[in-house]
């Protein structure tokens, strides 16, 4: 008998209960993260177009930067995964890939909440080629914001304004913000606006993806945060009104993200950045 959706909350806490017993005696998890977690689930369940149900596959955590430590634990993180491969098994969903959980602090969350997004597997080349909301076999973005007035300083010189739900970077000239540089990959990067907030993704790119100097596969992105395409620099900044380029004091600047400084990139480049807008 296949586990129904309405059941996955309570199938999650007792699988990952049991499995902490054993793994991590006498740590406990609260209610509201199970309750987020099977949501997070059963909101970004996928249809491809021979109408097969895949599950999502990518989990980010956004938590206090005072409970990083904890949730931090592989044993916890392996406990949240097994039972997720588990719960897909039970549903009779496969996974668009195996899952992954990555944790990110964010100060402003309260250190009693935490905030669980989900999203699906990107791959590079074919499955992102074209990619919009409306055929990146996920479902609708529509009902989704995204984040006001964000933008990116790129190298140093130049202000690209972010307006649309999914923002593909690379080489290739398909790209939303084409970056002509041989370090780059035709499809580098991704960005994707998910509950008002943009994350970037990695498309197993061959120089991979950074932010602040750590090398990520998928991160929420804050104000300050610097990008590094394959060492090509990027800062994402968030303001009101929106920035000018010809003025110098135009990144934001958020005290209560002060573990996340903002960097002014100024050296002269002679790469060529072209942007390409729908």
């Amino acid at each position: 008998m296949k586990l129904k959706l309405g059941e996955i909350e309570s199938r999650l806490k007792s699988l990952i209960e049991v499995r902490l017993v054993n793994a991590l005696p006498g740590f406990q998890l609260e209610d509201i993260v199970f309750h987020k977690l099977a949501e997070a689930v059963k909101e970004n369940i996928a249809e491809d177009a021979s109408g097969n149900k895949t599950l999502p596959n990518l989990f980010t955590l956004v938590i206090h930067p005072n409970t990083l430590e904890q949730w931090q634990d592989p044993k916890l993180v392996e406990a949240m995964i097994f039972s997720l491969r588990l719960v897909g098994e039970e549903t009779g969903m496969k996974f668009s890939a195996s899952p992954t959980i990555s944790v990110v602090p964010n100060p402003e969350q309260a250190e009693t909440d935490i905030e669980i997004l989900a999203s699906h597997h990107l791959k590079a080349e074919k499955d992102t080629r074209g990619m919009t909301p409306e055929n990146n076999g996920e479902p609708s973005l529509e009902k989704e914001s995204y984040p006001e007035n964000a933008f990116l300083i790129i190298d140093g010189e130049e202000v690209f304004n972010l307006g649309d739900m999914v923002i593909n970077i690379g080489r290739r000239l398909d790209n939303q913000l084409i970056l002509d540089d041989p370090r780059i990959s035709r499809r580098h990067a991704q960005l994707r606006a998910i509950k008002g907030r943009y994350i970037i993704f990695d498309l197993e790119s061959s120089g991979g993806t950074f932010i602040n100097g750590h090398r990520i596969n998928q991160s929420v992105l804050y104000p300050g945060d610097v990008i590094s395409i394959a060492g090509f620099p990027l800062v994402f900044g968030q303001d009101k009104p929106l920035p000018h380029p010809d003025l110098e004091d135009t990144l934001p600047i958020n005290q209560n993200s002060a573990e996340r400084p903002t960097a002014i990139l100024s050296r002269k480049s002679n790469i060529t950045i072209n942007k390409n807008i729908k």
